[in-house]
C-alpha cells in the first residue's frame, strides 16, 4: 500500500470513531471517492501515439536498403521499446516534417537543432548529439576564401532549404544563399562549382560526401559558425504527460549507459551529451 493510501485509511478510521452514524455514512462515501481517485492517479500514464518523422541526414538518420538506420533512428527505436510505442518512423523531406511539426497534433520530428526561435514554438528533448555548423569548400580553396576578410560575406553559401544551417549563415552575415532540398544535393552543387561555400553539420558531412562519391579529404573547413545541439522535437499540441514519458525513457537510457553506446557506435570520437533537458513549450 502506498503512503497516500495509508494516510487515507488512517483518516477514515479516525472519522468512524469520532462521528455520528449519518456523518459516518458521508465519511464512507468520501473515503470511497478519495480511494478511487488515489488509485487512478497511481496508474501508469499511457502516452499518446505519435506520428514520427525524420529526414535523410546520415549518419543521424537515413534509409539503408528497405529499413531506416542511423544514430537517432536507433535511439528513437530504443525509446519506443521502453515506452511501448509501435508507431512507424517515416522518412520525409525536411520541409514536410517540419511543417507537420508546427501545424499538426502529436508529432515527433528528429533531429532538430536548438535555437531560441524554436524554443518558442515547440518542445525540445535532448540533446541527443552535438554538431558544429561549419562552412566547407572544395579542397585547395580554403586559404583563398579566408584571405578575403570581410569580403567573404559576399560569397554565396549553399545549404539545404529550411535548415538551421542556412539560418546560421544568415545570422553570421552572409548575404546570398543557394538552397536545395537535401544535404546531398547541396554537396554535389559545391563539388560542381555552383558556389564556393557549403554550410552543414560537422557530424554528417563525411557520410553525405560518401553518399555522392567523395570523401572528407575532398573538402576543407573555412569557418566554424556555431555549435549546434540536436534534439527530438514535439509539436505544440502534444500532451505534456506524453512528452514526460519520452523524457523519463531518455533519462533512463543516459543513466544506464545504453544511450552512450548508440552514440559512440555512430559518432566515434564525439562526446555524447550526458544531460537530459526538456526545453521550450510544456505541452498541454
Amino acid at each position: 500500500m502506498t503512503k497516500s493510501l495509508q494516510f487515507l485509511t488512517s483518516q477514515f478510521l479516525h472519522i468512524l470513531q469520532s462521528t455520528s452514524r449519518w456523518s459516518r455514512r458521508q465519511g464512507v462515501l468520501a473515503f470511497v471517492l478519495a480511494l478511487w481517485a488515489a488509485q487512478v492517479m497511481a496508474l501508469p500514464v499511457t502516452p499518446v501515439e505519435l506520428t514520427i518523422y525524420t529526414e535523410d541526414w546520415p549518419p543521424i538518420s537515413f534509409k539503408n536498403g528497405d529499413k531506416l538506420d542511423g544514430m537517432a533512428v536507433e535511439l528513437v527505436l530504443a525509446l519506443q521499446k521502453k515506452i511501448g510505442s509501435n508507431a512507424a518512423i517515416q522518412l520525409v523531406p525536411w520541409n514536410r516534417g517540419y511543417k507537420a511539426l508546427l501545424e499538426e497534433s502529436n508529432v515527433l520530428l528528429f533531429t532538430v537543432g536548438r535555437s531560441e526561435e524554436r524554443e518558442k514554438i515547440m518542445t525540445l528533448l535532448g540533446p541527443v548529439a552535438i554538431s558544429r555548423t561549419v562552412l566547407y569548400t572544395r579542397k585547395g580553396n580554403a586559404a583563398r576564401l579566408q584571405s578575403l576578410g570581410d569580403d567573404i560575406y559576399q560569397v554565396a553559401v549553399g545549404a539545404y532549404r529550411g535548415s538551421i544551417f542556412a539560418d546560421a549563415a544568415v545570422k553570421k552575415g552572409f548575404q546570398t544563399l543557394d538552397l536545395a532540398a537535401t544535404s546531398q544535393v547541396v554537396a554535389k552543387m559545391l563539388m560542381m562549382g555552383r558556389f564556393e561555400l557549403w554550410s552543414d553539420g560537422s557530424v554528417v558531412v563525411p557520410s553525405v560526401l560518401k553518399d555522392i562519391g567523395y570523401s572528407i579529404q575532398d573538402v576543407e573547413r573555412v569557418m566554424v559558425l556555431d555549435s549546434l545541439e540536436l534534439y527530438l522535437a514535439f509539436s505544440p499540441k502534444t500532451p505534456l504527460s506524453t512528452i514526460r514519458v519520452w523524457e523519463d525513457a531518455l533519462r533512463q537510457m543516459k543513466k544506464e549507459g545504453s544511450f552512450q553506446k548508440i552514440h559512440q557506435k555512430w559518432l566515434p570520437g564525439e562526446t555524447a551529451p550526458a544531460e537530459t533537458l526538456r526545453l521550450g513549450l510544456t505541452g498541454y
